[in-house]
This record gives structure tokens, C-alpha cells and sequence, in this order.
């Protein structure tokens, strides 16, 4: 079984940080920041006619 530590070792923790006080500053970049996304998107397109449907759009080049 554990036990808790007590709370004056938590705040020897701290301590440090308390006492270092400062603070932070946080500055934007001079340049943009540029992301390269080099993608390359393919598509095929796969499309299967049943014998009637085929010779329905032969037969009326027109319908489309």
C-alpha cells in the first residue's frame, strides 16, 4: 500500500519555481511559417454497361 506524501514535500517542489519568478515571453515568427504538402491524388473511374444499356446510348448518341 502507498501512502500520501506530506504536503510540505509538495511545496518544497514549488519552491524553486516561486522563487525563480521572471516571466516568459512569447514572440511571433518574423516569417511566415510555410508548409510544404507535396499530395498526389489519383482517381480512376471503373464503370461496367449491361448489353442493353449499351445499345440503348448507341443507338441515341443524343441522349447525354
Amino acid at each position: 500500500m502507498t501512502q500520501a506524501l506530506p504536503h510540505w514535500i509538495g511545496c518544497l517542489g514549488a519552491a524553486p519555481v516561486m522563487l525563480a519568478g521572471g516571466c516568459v515571453n512569447v514572440t511571433a515568427p518574423d516569417k511566415p511559417i510555410v508548409i510544404n504538402l507535396n499530395i498526389s491524388i489519383t482517381q480512376e473511374v471503373v464503370y461496367r454497361l449491361d448489353n442493353k444499356a449499351k445499345a440503348i446510348i448507341q443507338d441515341n448518341p443524343g441522349i447525354f
